[in-house]
């Protein structure tokens, strides 16, 4: 194959002209539709010495798609630090590996982030392949406020540390984004429900997929949409809070005490606080009961 592409010199090859390292290629990979595979990366799978496959049974029905024709070896997240070594030495050698997760972008809540470190750190060449993405999909999806975005991936599994960062999330103002795994959907849009009262989200699955499907809705009603099993792991979009954590002020607190002493409920504070001040009163009532906490 030429060095040159639309005038320009391939990147990577220039290091086999001169008998200097290979390049460890990080390649994006379609998240479902296998047409959005770059023409960069489908160049580069095929110039590769060896695929390092997160998942090898779903790289080869890539390559078969795309008749690529190239050794392909196992590199997950248990064994990459076991097979670093080895890998370092072939880029040494001047192989060229390229480098895939399932679907997206490695290193984005996949392997990939320790052996480019230890490329870099060891001073051999790193190429990264933009494409398919999970993230940048559902966000654009959504229709939620992108402008400022924080990407937490998979929370905890267990449901009580699960809850714990919840808490942490809950005064962030920018947009979130989380991954979730298909038997956790419930239970984690559940305690997100019951954590930050009722916010708006989206719920991206199967994207671009047959069945892709992007739910707009309030927690509660994606809560009441969510199958038990999902066909796959979902993106969830949410957006952020509207009261900052130095609302939860003396002021807030007299107001919702004040009322309280007046004899309205609970219910009824909230409702007058959250309309006088213009706050959510799901959010407000999140925080009555932070302060009820506090005060017991």
């Amino acid at each position: 194959m030429s060095g040159q592409a639309a005038g320009r010199p391939v990147p990577g090859l220039e290091h086999e002209k001169h008998g200097g390292p290979g390049t460890l290629i990080v390649v994006a990979t379609p998240i479902g539709n296998l047409e959005d595979l770059t023409l960069r990366a489908l160049r580069r799978l095929r110039e590769a010495d060896m695929i390092l496959a997160e998942d090898t049974r779903r790289t080869r029905k890539l390559m078969s798609h795309y008749d690529i024709s190239c050794p392909v070896v196992s590199y997950y997240q248990e064994v990459e630090r076991q097979k670093a070594p080895d890998l370092l030495r072939q880029l040494r050698s001047g192989r060229h590996l390229a480098l895939v997760t399932d679907a997206g972008t490695p290193g984005i809540s996949d392997p990939g982030t320790y052996l480019v470190n230890q490329a870099r750190e060891n001073g051999l060449p790193v190429e990264i392949l933009p494409g398919a993405s999970a993230l940048v999909t559902a966000l654009a999806g959504a229709g939620l406020p992108a402008e400022t975005f924080t990407f937490i991936g998979f929370l905890p599994p267990k449901a009580g540390a699960r809850k714990r960062q919840l808490e942490l999330l809950k005064f962030r103002a920018e947009t979130l984004v989380f991954f979730i795994s298909p038997h956790r959907l419930r239970d984690e849009l559940e305690d997100m429900l019951s954590a930050w009262g009722d916010r708006e989200a989206g719920l991206c699955r199967e994207m671009t997929k047959i069945h892709e499907e992007f739910l707009r809705a309030p927690l509660s009603r994606l809560v009441e949409l969510a199958p038990d099993k999902s066909l796959g792991e979902a993106t969830l979009v949410v957006r952020g809070s509207t009261v900052r954590e130095a609302e939860v002020s003396e002021g807030i607190q007299a107001h919702l005490v004040r009322l309280q002493g007046e004899g309205f409920s609970l219910n009824q504070a909230v409702s007058r606080v959250a309309k006088r001040r213009g706050l959510p009163r799901s959010e407000v009532y999140v925080l009555a009961h932070l302060l009820n906490k506090k005060s017991n």
